[in-house]
């Protein structure tokens, strides 16, 4: 097992799921209800599944096209959608 990768895809997925509409939905559910067991593991266990199936999907996309173009990629359509978000926003 490699620690260093494990550390660093722990720290940016934490990161990137602070204060998304995911982390928003759970705060949501655990203040609807009194069992925050329930949503806890409910949330813990979707993005478990979301997870594993990003690693599958990449795992077998790079076997098609190479990492560094599905980093651009991605770096693209993060673009693209952060334009389309402000532009949006302008317009309203």
């Amino acid at each position: 097992m490699d620690l260093k990768l494990l550390l660093t895809t722990f720290g940016m997925v934490f990161l990137a799921e602070l204060g998304d509409k995911t982390q928003i939905a759970t705060f949501c559910f655990s203040a609807e209800c009194e069992s925050r067991l329930s949503v806890f593991l409910g949330s813990a266990g979707a993005l478990v599944l979301s997870s594993l199936i990003a690693v599958f999907v990449g795992a077998a996309v790079s076997r098609v096209i190479s990492p560094t173009m599905v980093k651009v990629g991605a770096g693209v359509f993060f673009v693209l959608v952060g334009a389309w978000t402000l532009y949006s926003a302008l317009r309203a």
